[in-house]
């Protein structure tokens, strides 16, 4: 019998919806019997408001944020596996002032060899989104069952990975606030093999909390700094680098500090269409691949080099 049986939603929404200093965490199974119930829609729209309004206020520990993936993982439409490790882009915020090159660093890596998977979701209606980029580059949207070859990147929105995250995203547009989904999809592993999650933050706290969260949750990955909370190294200045190998740290990349010498040719525009011919001209080799995403591929080959095994 479990110390920690599952309750309604209600329930838990008293524990967690007492404020940021009154609110008790929850345990991982707890966690995940909670966002399951989410998940699968056992819920009202009351509900699922509160949830999110509670964890926005309390934060997420990684113990809970580890259920949530619990849950999420197996509920999840999985890829089988792929003939070498499947490199997972995550790609939920989109270009705000820089053009999104994740569909760059997506292609790159194909271009070593490896199969790449790219899913996300709009979030926000006044960004450019990596799909709307992988459009313009004549990649199609592919289907959450179908393996993912060798030297392909393959777009999968979340809906076809798992209809109830989606709809949780998708609160944000009503609440205006984020919620555990957001950074949930930066963390989760939708393949069913071997595979490395790229993961990426926005703010230094998250470092920390997604960093616990990979081990433990014994997940391989890279994570950094991204650019605007995309999966992708800023090209102007290299951001530190740390990997994970079955939630093992190890120190990749030391950030860049002082003042820029250059500035990488970027396109002056984001919107797809621009975006799209620049990551062209860069792999025609008509422009150079900025430095800091030049070395991301390489650590992110480092690791899909080392033996590892399966969460």
């Amino acid at each position: 019998m479990t110390d920690n049986p599952p309750m309604g939603i209600s329930q838990y929404i008293k524990e967690i919806g007492r404020g940021k200093d009154g609110a008790r965490a929850l345990k991982r199974e707890q966690a995940a019997d909670l966002f399951g119930q989410v998940l699968d829609g056992n819920v009202t729209d009351l509900e699922i408001g509160a949830f999110c309004l509670a964890m926005r206020i309390k934060g997420e520990t990684p113990e809970e944020m580890a259920g949530f993936l619990d849950a999420t993982h197996a509920r999840l439409n999985q890829l089988p596996p792929s003939d070498t490790p499947l490199v997972v882009l995550p790609s939920y915020n989109g270009a705000r002032k820089l053009p999104v090159l994740t569909p760059l660093l997506a292609l790159l890596l194909a271009r070593e060899g490896l199969p790449v998977l790219v899913h996300g979701t709009a979030t926000e209606s006044s960004r450019v989104f990596a799909s709307e980029v992988l459009s313009a580059l004549g990649i199609p949207d592919g289907k959450a069952t179908e393996k993912i070859a060798n030297g392909t990147v393959r777009f999968v929105p979340t809906e076809r990975l798992c209809a109830g995250l989606k709809r949780l995203l998708d609160v944000r547009r009503v609440v205006g606030l984020r919620n555990p989904a957001h950074s949930l999809v930066k963390l989760m592993n939708p393949c069913a093999g071997p595979s490395l999650v790229v993961g990426s933050y926005t703010h230094p706290e998250y470092a920390l909390s997604m960093a616990a969260t990979f081990a433990l949750t014994q997940a391989n990955a890279l994570l950094l700094r991204g650019t605007e909370g995309e999966p992708v190294a800023d090209p102007r200045r290299m951001p530190a680098m740390a990997g994970f190998m079955a939630g093992e740290r190890v120190a990749l990349q030391e950030a860049q500090t002082g003042t820029l010498a250059t500035l990488p040719d970027l396109p002056t525009s984001t919107d797809a269409a621009s975006t799209a011919a620049y990551i062209t001209a860069v792999l025609c080799g008509t422009l150079p691949v900025p430095a800091p995403i030049a070395r991301q591929v390489e650590h992110i080959l480092h690791l899909v080099s080392q033996p590892c095994e399966t969460p």
